[in-house]
């Protein structure tokens, strides 16, 4: 087997493109999957069955169903009922709901780490509950899961392949499809695997940055 840097040339301008697209899914899946994580916590913690439940086997189903087959059936499935979106609009939401279900419990267990004390504390003060989540709950259980979030950031960089499935061309989906049409295998794919090991390590780098600033 024999190295060929032109083929590492030609196939940049697929790196990039794919790259771009790789970023945008990681970016919004994570807000969609932080945003939607804290409201699935918080509805768990509204003491009636009939939020909690429902909101609880959601999630369950989501946790407990394979992130492809979610996939499958918001791109192939939801289109038979009138409900269309691009695929990048699918892949986006699709990864985002489903790490959800996991960021939903990290939020958990950073509220349940709260001291009582500081629940106490508010009350004592007489703080209206949006004050007391707003400015005293939420802000130190996030300062807590901050690098449980930052280990479903890899995951979800680790899992943008599968949107391939939906036709969404990230980076590995450009890398195959430079292959299909030159024959050339080996660079596009260690390109790409080098480029996932180089955006794990710098989004591992950022997050310890940001749980020293938060602790500090």
């Amino acid at each position: 087997m024999k190295w060929d840097w032109s083929a590492v040339s030609d196939f940049m301008p697929y790196f990039w493109e794919g790259l771009l697209v790789t970023l945008q899914i990681l970016v919004l899946g994570s807000l969609i999957s932080f945003v939607l994580g804290l409201v699935w916590a918080l509805l768990m913690r509204v003491p009636s069955r009939w939020v909690t439940w429902p909101v609880g086997a959601v999630t369950e189903f989501v946790r407990n169903t394979p992130l492809l087959v979610q996939l499958f059936f918001l791109f192939y499935v939801l289109p038979e009922w009138g409900v269309t979106f691009s695929a990048l609009t699918t892949g986006v939401f699709a990864i985002g709901l489903h790490y959800s279900t996991y960021t939903m419990q990290v939020y958990r267990a950073g509220i349940e780490a709260v001291p009582v004390g500081q629940w106490e504390a508010a009350t004592a003060l007489n703080l209206p509950l949006r004050r007391t989540w707003t400015a005293v709950i939420l802000p130190q259980a996030v300062r807590r899961v901050v690098p449980a979030l930052g280990n479903y950031v890899i995951s979800m960089l680790k899992d943008t392949p599968l949107l391939m499935a939906i036709t969404v061309l990230e980076m590995l989906g450009e890398a195959r499809l430079f292959s299909q049409q030159h024959f050339q295998f080996t660079e596009p794919l260690t390109v790409i695997g080098l480029a996932f090991i180089v955006i794990s390590y710098l989004a591992s780098l950022a997050l310890r940055a940001l749980e020293r600033r938060l602790v500090h």
